[in-house]
């Protein structure tokens, strides 16, 4: 039997709702809102489920589907600039693995100066039952315009975690650069075409394509006899 692939696609301890202020088309700053979540330390953070888009593979046909799975930040890379993201800057799960740059425009004398960049890991959900100046931080309607995203900058190239069992096969794709959302990935095995058919134990190449329509190959990043759990690292935008 044919073994599905699932491509867990890393979709945001900062809470960013309206709009982010982000780097806009013409490179000018929009206004936004921000608070935090989880401790000093981070460990909140490093503790949450990730929502990540799942785009499942299979023989039948493609499809797409959401999983819950628990990944801590530091080890994938992302370390603690990250933030969930309200409803109306997720945008469904597209916006996972975005980067963002904002800084402090209002009360400087509570920040730091300078800006930061942050990934988009996380969904920051709204609160009906709170008023939105007081516990229901992301309730919409918000802003629903969109900024451009900033381009992601990570060490090192883009990981590929395998997980899974007989039946199927689970690759995370991590710390990913550029525009820093996937948008699709193709994997092929040896010198054969791009599929998605049986690949238990062989070597695996992977074509990950963002949403700016860029495209980065890892041919045979994985070797042949791979075990489950274990990272490897390919290539990068």
């Amino acid at each position: 039997m044919a073994a599905a692939v699932w491509f867990s696609l890393l979709c945001v301890s900062v809470c960013l709702f309206s709009l982010p202020l982000g780097s806009s088309a013409d490179g000018g700053w929009q206004n936004a809102h921000a608070t935090f979540y989880g401790g000093s330390d981070a460990s909140g953070t490093m503790e949450l489920l990730l929502l990540m888009a799942s785009v499942v593979l299979n023989d039948a046909g493609g499809g797409c589907r959401r999983s819950l799975w628990i990944r801590n930040l530091l080890s994938q890379g992302y370390g603690t600039n990250t933030a969930a993201l309200s409803t109306a800057m997720f945008n469904n799960g597209l916006s996972c693995g975005s980067c963002f740059e904002i800084k402090c425009s209002a009360d400087p004398q509570w920040c730091l100066p300078g800006t930061i960049m942050v990934t988009a890991t996380n969904f920051c959900p709204p609160n009906p039952a709170q008023p939105n100046d007081n516990g229901g931080w992301c309730n919409p309607p918000g802003s629903t315009s969109t900024s451009r995203s900033l381009p992601c900058v990570k060490k090192g190239g883009i990981r590929f975690t395998i997980n899974g069992h007989s039946y199927f096969n689970l690759v995370l794709i991590t710390n990913v650069a550029g525009a820093g959302d996937v948008r699709s990935v193709a994997v092929k095995s040896g010198a054969s075409g791009w599929h998605n058919s049986l690949l238990d134990r062989k070597s695996l190449s992977f074509q990950v394509t963002t949403s700016d329509g860029r495209t980065v190959t890892s041919f045979d990043v994985v070797p042949a006899g791979w075990s489950f759990g274990q990272t490897f690292e390919g290539n990068q935008f």
